[in-house]
C-alpha cells in the first residue's frame, strides 16, 4: 500500500484494518468514473474508489479528491469506520435517525392533511360549546 499520505498515517490505517481482522484479499477494489463537481479531470479519468468488504458485504464508494492514491486510502479509512459502527451496533441507529429525518421532512399525504383539518374544526366547535353564553 503506497497513499500519498505521511507514513504515520498509513501505519495507524494497517494497524486499524488489522485490528478490524482486514487484509488486502478481502477487499475488492475497483476503479469507476466520477461525477460532479471538478471538471474534466473528473469526467475523464477513473479516479472513484469503489471498495467492498468481501466477508461483511459492505460497499464504500469514494470520490473526495481528484487523486485517485489519495480516494483509495480514503476509501479504506471509511470502510474501517462503517465495519467499527457496525460492530458497535451504531449502524442500524444511523439509519433509523435518517429514516425518521425522512419521514418527519416528508409532505403529508392528502387524506391526512384533511383529517387534521377535519380534528382542528371539531376542536373549535368543542371549545365554542365552552364560552358562556351572550359573549359572542
Amino acid at each position: 500500500m503506497s497513499f500519498p499520505v505521511t507514513p504515520e498515517k498509513i501505519d495507524e490505517l494497517a494497524r486499524r484494518m488489522a485490528a478490524l481482522g482486514i487484509n488486502e484479499q478481502m477487499l475488492l477494489e475497483k476503479f469507476v468514473r466520477g461525477s460532479g463537481a471538478g471538471g474534466q479531470k473528473i469526467n475523464k479519468t477513473n479516479n472513484c474508489v469503489f471498495l467492498k468488504h468481501l466477508p461483511s458485504g459492505v460497499c464504500v464508494k469514494c470520490q473526495i479528491d481528484r487523486s485517485r492514491e489519495l480516494n483509495r486510502y480514503l476509501a479504506r479509512r471509511e470502510l474501517c469506520e462503517q465495519i467499527e459502527r457496525i460492530r458497535d451496533g451504531l449502524a442500524v441507529a444511523r439509519t433509523q435517525a435518517i429514516e425518521k429525518m425522512r419521514r418527519q421532512q416528508r409532505p403529508r399525504s392528502r387524506r391526512s392533511k384533511s383529517r387534521s383539518i377535519e380534528d382542528k374544526r371539531r376542536l373549535a366547535v368543542k371549545k365554542a360549546l365552552r364560552r358562556r353564553p351572550g359573549n359572542e
